[in-house]
């Protein structure tokens, strides 16, 4: 075996050319940006942004092959400020004494801090280098403007399984840098290895090396099982893909639909997310999304929540998935998340307005000297416990009505509850002038 050979699968196997490319043709097509940019040999400044494995460095190391410019790679997890430094120092002489272009590309460049992204800038601006970042996370939260402003942001996709089979067959019968066809894969070892890959290119031919190394020379079914045990979806327990799931969740139950709300559940679950922080944003959905149409839901959410505090995993997710399918099926209403939301925008608007005397306490002969409490109408006096035409409000304020009740749910008759309540204060200040 060579030194070559002894590289992993998934380097060896890394694509020399666009034709061994495989996926991202909403990209590479013949009438897409960067497809035309390759296959013209045009260079700019970009970043790719994809998950794992879906050939974010293959491109930027193809860009280079296109345009024949010196591919200079560094790693924002390796890299610092020394690094960057020499790099463009490099690509200075190189464009002096040769006229010849340099592509920086840096992996994982969102681990850079705003400070070494602003480097790059005054190199990108002048033409010294072309920059070609790849990343993981969501470039608008994780990169500088002033580095997006001079990059084009191209978006990788989930390589497709139909995109994994055929990088599969050659990993398993390319002679020099596959496995030469020396091991047999089953039907359902096949489907088994493309579902675990999840999209993930790098992923499907490491397990592929796995197993055939567990396999020896024989066949790789029962391999192929060890191979892929404990590996879970993609998942990121904390950035893109963890937000995306989680919002997905939360529509799924605002969208009254059980059963893509427990699909997205087991999927965050699979992928590794804190079970403790699905109960939290359960108790949310409860008071933001269903509040008092059915007040049942907080209380629910919260058992749920003490269940799996009790239980553990994977004993207390039945309870949570108890709570989720109720909440989906719950009436809904957002009426008390948006009246809180009025209420601090009056507080940030208004200021510190006094309270009126008749709500103050009065404690003492000088509070009450100054006419604290006077004139407060106490309502377990008035008919019906309530003190028609009583205003709680400061002064300066007009009165409000926050809180609009839904025609849903226990809401409907608390809705008409306030409206009869309403009426009442019309009357009373109609016959007080």
């Amino acid at each position: 075996m060579t030194q070559a050979d002894s590289r992993p699968l998934a380097d060896r196997l890394r694509p020399r050319s666009l034709d061994e490319v495989v996926g991202q043709a909403h990209l590479l097509g013949s009438d897409r940006p960067l497809g035309r940019a390759l296959a013209r040999g045009l260079l700019h400044s970009m970043v790719l942004w994809g998950p794992p494995g879906t050939g974010k460095t293959t491109l930027a190391r193809l860009l280079g092959v296109a345009t024949d410019a010196e591919f200079v790679a560094l790693s924002a997890v390796l890299a610092g400020v020394r690094e960057v430094r020499e790099a463009v120092a490099g690509a200075r002489q190189r464009r002096e004494r040769e006229n010849r272009a340099t592509i920086l590309f840096v992996d994982e460049v969102h681990r850079f801090n705003k400070a070494q992204q602003d480097a790059f800038l005054p190199h990108i601006e002048d033409g010294t280098v072309v920059f070609v970042g790849a990343t993981t996370e969501n470039p608008a939260f994780a990169l500088n403007n002033a580095l997006l402003s001079r990059c084009r942001v191209y978006v990788l996709k989930p390589l497709e399984p139909d995109h994994l089979a055929g990088l599969l067959e050659r990993a398993l019968h390319d002679p020099q840098r596959g496995l030469g066809g020396a091991h047999d894969l089953g039907p359902q070892a096949r489907e088994r290895l493309l579902a675990a890959a999840d999209g993930d290119a790098r992923r499907l031919l490491l397990f592929l090396e796995i197993a055939a190394a567990i396999a020896g020379e024989g066949s790789l079914d029962t391999a192929v099982a060890e191979a892929i045990s404990g590996g879970g979806r993609r998942f990121d327990r904390g950035g893109d893909v963890f937000y995306d799931q989680i919002s997905a969740l939360h529509k799924a139950v605002r969208g009254s639909d059980p059963d893509a709300a427990l699909y997205w559940y087991c999927r965050m679950l699979d992928g590794g997310a804190d079970p403790h922080y699905l109960a939290r944003r359960v108790v949310r959905i409860a008071s933001e999304d269903i509040g008092n149409a059915d007040p049942r839901a907080l209380g629910l959410a919260l058992d749920a929540w003490q269940s799996l505090e009790r239980l553990g995993s994977p004993e207390g997710e039945l309870a949570m998935a108890q709570a989720i399918v109720y909440l989906a099926c719950a009436a809904k209403s957002n009426a008390v998340y948006r009246a809180l939301q009025a209420a601090r925008a009056d507080v940030q608007a208004h200021g510190s307005l006094e309270v009126p005397d008749h709500l103050r306490n009065a404690p003492t002969g000088l509070a009450r000297g100054l006419g604290h409490g006077r004139d407060y109408r106490y309502a377990h006096d008035e008919p019906d416990a309530y003190a028609a035409g009583a205003c709680y409000f400061p002064a300066a304020l007009s009165e409000r009505h926050y809180y609009q009740p839904v025609p849903r749910g226990l809401e409907i008759r608390i809705g008409e509850k306030l409206a009869r309540l309403r009426a009442l204060d019309e009357q009373a200040r109609r016959e007080h002038g």
